[in-house]
């Protein structure tokens, strides 16, 4: 079955659409990796070229020849996230046993732990995605569809089990499931500041996971 992933993992490419050599390769590299270096400090919207080459020991001449502007080099960035952690998170529905409730905690665990890691280019996705950029919200959906893909899978064998609730469909439970996970993984530190903590966010989502698709199911 298709998961919905598609690698984007090939030679990188400088703006005019010619492959660097090895010294074109370290410096594209060096701009990416001060890139994000700098977005955990400054806004999206806020990030210059000229912050990016100077941090990067260049010149904004130099960053021109690898990159259109600032969005592109980010969405760069969004795609090496994405080409792996598309992969980590499906892991996190198809690996478990999902007769066992660790299955539900491992990946409410694992979202928490994912968007922890990555949350300063995940803000980027989201900003870009509500302002309409059709390129980081076709990241975003890369990122997440095998999980939403898997999910359903799971509440397909729940339904056909008898587990699944009656009037649940198992695209709309994998759905909001999945919604559920990217948007309290995303907006943890916003938790906080009401007083719920990492520990609850995990053991709620874990338990209304563990409701829907695991061992847990109710029959009515």
């Amino acid at each position: 079955m298709d998961d919905g992933r598609t690698a984007t993992t090939q030679a990188p490419r400088a703006a005019d659409g010619r492959v660097p050599g090895k010294r074109g390769r370290a410096t594209r590299q060096r701009l990416l990796d001060e890139t994000r270096q700098l977005l955990g400090n400054v806004s999206f919207r806020d990030l210059k070229v000229v912050d990016i080459s100077r941090s990067a020991g260049t010149s904004p001449a130099t960053f021109y020849q690898y990159f259109a502007d600032v969005d592109a080099a980010v969405l760069s960035l969004v795609e090496e996230m994405v080409d792996e952690g598309s992969d980590e998170l499906r892991a996190l529905v198809v690996d478990p046993d999902w007769e066992r409730p660790e299955a539900a905690a491992g990946l409410a665990d694992g979202f928490l732990g994912f968007f922890d890691r990555h949350a300063s280019m995940l803000r980027v996705v989201d900003l870009a995605t509500t302002e309409g950029d059709e390129r980081f919200r076709g990241q975003r959906v890369r990122l997440l569809n095998g999980v939403f893909l898997a999910l359903r899978d799971l509440a397909e064998q729940a339904e056909a089990a008898g587990r699944l609730s009656s009037g649940v469909a198992p695209g709309a439970a994998a759905a909001i499931l999945t919604t559920m996970l990217a948007h309290v993984s995303a907006h943890q530190p916003g938790f906080a500041t009401w007083g719920i903590e990492r520990d609850a966010l995990a053991e709620t989502m874990a338990t209304l996971i563990d409701w829907t698709v695991g061992a847990a199911s109710p029959s009515e």
